[in-house]
C-alpha cells in the first residue's frame, strides 16, 4: 500500500492515514485504520464498530466501483472522521435500507446500513465535479 503525498489543505482537521486500496490491500487497511483509532483513543467497543463500518463501505468501493478506492482518515475536533471515495457509477443514501437488509426484502445492503447505524454522522455525496464515483464519510465521536 503507497501512502500519498498529503495534498491541499482544503480540509479542516488532523490527516491521521491516507490510501489507495484494493481488494488485496483490504487487510492491510483494517489494520491501520484499527491502529490510528486506538492511538486517537478510540475505545471498545466503538472502535470495532468503526473499523467495521469502514471495512464494509471499502469493501462495497471494491465490489461495485471498479475494485479500487481511496481512503482518507482525520481528526476532526473530536471526531474520528474517514472518508471513503471510488470512481464507480455513484449512488445515493436512498439506496440504504431502512430497516435490517433481509427484513424487508432487500438481499442487499448490509454494510452501507450497518455504517450508517453505527457512526455518529454519516454522508454519501458525488464525486468531484465531472468525475464519477462516490464519496462515503463516516464518523465517530471521540467522547
Amino acid at each position: 500500500m503507497i501512502p500519498e503525498p498529503a495534498g491541499p489543505a482544503e480540509e479542516p482537521g488532523r490527516r491521521l492515514l491516507q490510501r489507495r486500496f484494493t481488494a488485496r490491500l483490504l487487510p492491510q487497511l483494517r489494520l491501520l485504520v484499527e491502529e490510528c483509532a486506538a492511538r486517537e483513543g478510540l475505545c471498545e467497543p466503538r472502535r470495532g464498530e468503526f473499523v467495521l463500518a469502514v471495512d464494509e463501505i471499502a469493501g462495497n468501493a471494491v465490489e461495485h466501483a471498479g475494485g479500487s478506492g481511496r481512503l482518507v482518515l482525520r481528526r476532526v475536533g473530536d471526531e474520528l472522521e474517514c472518508r471513503i471515495s471510488d470512481a464507480g457509477p455513484g449512488f445515493s443514501e436512498t439506496v440504504i435500507p431502512e430497516l435490517l437488509p433481509g427484513l424487508d426484502g432487500a438481499p442487499k445492503g448490509r454494510g452501507l446500513w450497518l455504517a450508517r447505524l453505527v457512526a455518529d454522522r454519516f454522508a454519501v455525496s458525488g464525486a468531484a465535479p465531472g468525475a464519477t464515483g462516490a464519496v462515503v464519510t463516516v464518523a465517530v465521536r471521540l467522547r
